[in-house]
């Protein structure tokens, strides 16, 4: 019995040291959660700096980088929260989220990803040598360049290698787009924009995270989630200046009218509403007093309306795709304003704007816009259709 004590004894005493090592072994800090805890607060650091505008405090944590560009931007709040760390050595790669709000427009933060590339200093702290987006992830306007900024009575311009003078005149044509946005659709949106406007077709692209071909030729378009509820980040409308550029005036408010309509309709926009709707809508809005002929607005459907070639159905969303067929986009592009311009003179305004919000109340596509026709327009889709083509005959023919 003694013998067997003492060696149950021996036992329970290297139990207790071995569960001792693990526990010391699991408990602690492994290197990297250590760095990552480390490059953690030099990112806090980092956030502080941009908050406060504080040169020096920005270059303690790293490379000055875009720190300039940003100077103009109004910010609310900007901070990075680290989700992934790789380390070699003395050098490491950090994955992060940045979320940052502009100041008077972002109810809620943006939210990017952005990979950075560290660095051990002499004294053992590490050091950001640079950030940049993450991989699929798009540019800043402020990874393209200084940042000039312009606001307006209802709009904040920001633009990168644009003039003054050019960004003042963005924010004219945005300012009158906003009056006439809510004069068709109403006063419940925010009643403001943000324009970005970068160098070239080439920083647009890199704004959207897409290949430049995707976007030559498309003058301006909207950034924003559908059915977005009213705490969200503000819509960015990024315009292609290549294409803008070539515009007239007529034209230009166009565009920036379309898409501001985009921002007001926002929350109403749910994947149950069709492109040729929230499109048409936009466009119709954009035109909306603008005294252009159905012909002037629409000469690509005009024509071939012309030659005999009556569209049999309304377009589908892969019509609006930006494929490189520039006068099919156009076609659809029309087809959806003729069908919300039809809607506008036969049934009225208001109820075209009824429509439009009763099909965003549904989840999904399936019976959307069919329940919304019932009950709004007292119309089927099928007889919607043929009325749709035979004012296409009659406004185009």
């Amino acid at each position: 019995m003694a013998g067997r004590g003492r060696a149950s004894g021996r036992g329970i005493v290297a139990l207790c040291v071995l569960l001792l090592v693990a526990l010391v072994g699991c408990g602690g800090p492994s290197g990297t959660d250590s760095a990552r805890t480390q490059v953690q607060r030099v990112l806090d650091r980092r956030a502080g700096a941009v908050m406060d505008r504080d040169r020096a405090a920005f270059v303690r944590t790293g490379a000055l980088s875009w720190f300039e560009n940003l100077s103009a931007v109004p910010l609310a709040a900007w901070s990075y929260r680290v989700t992934a760390l790789r380390r070699t050595g003395d050098t490491a790669t950090a994955d992060a989220e940045l979320d940052y709000r502009v100041q008077g427009y972002d109810r809620a933060p943006v939210t990017v990803g952005r990979t950075l590339d560290l660095s051990l200093d002499a004294g053992g702290r590490w050091y950001v040598d640079a950030e940049r987006p993450a991989e699929k992830a798009a540019q800043q306007l402020w990874d393209q360049g200084e940042v000039t900024v312009v606001r307006g009575a209802h709009s904040l311009v920001l633009g990168v290698g644009q003039t003054g003078e050019t960004l003042h005149s963005y924010a004219d044509l945005a300012d009158r787009a906003v009056p006439a946005v809510s004069d068709a659709w109403g006063t419940g949106w925010s009643r403001q924009v943000v324009v970005l406007v970068p160098r070239s077709v080439e920083g647009m692209a890199g704004l959207l995270g897409s290949p430049v071909s995707a976007y030559r030729g498309i003058a301006a378009v909207t950034t924003g989630e559908t059915g977005a509820p009213a705490q969200a980040p503000a819509d960015r409308i990024i315009v292609n200046p290549d294409a803008y550029g070539v515009l007239g005036p007529p034209g230009k408010q166009v565009v920036l009218t379309h898409e501001a309509t985009h921002v007001a309709t926002r929350a109403d926009t749910t994947p149950a509403t069709p492109l040729w709707l929230s499109e048409g809508y936009a466009d119709w809005v954009g035109y909306r007093g603008s005294g252009r002929t159905s012909r002037q607005a629409a000469p690509e459907l005009a024509e071939a309306v012309s030659a005999g070639r009556v569209p049999a159905a309304l377009p589908t969303d892969e019509d609006f795709g930006f494929s490189g067929d520039a006068t099919g986009l156009a076609r659809a592009y029309e087809s959806g304003w003729l069908a919300c311009r039809l809607i506008a003179e036969r049934w009225g305004e208001v109820r075209l704007g009824a429509f439009y919000r009763a099909v965003g109340t549904h989840q999904q596509r399936d019976g959307a816009v069919e329940d919304a026709m019932r009950r709004v327009l007292g119309t089927t889709p099928a007889e919607f259709t043929a009325r749709w083509r035979a004012y296409l005959l009659d406004q185009l023919g």
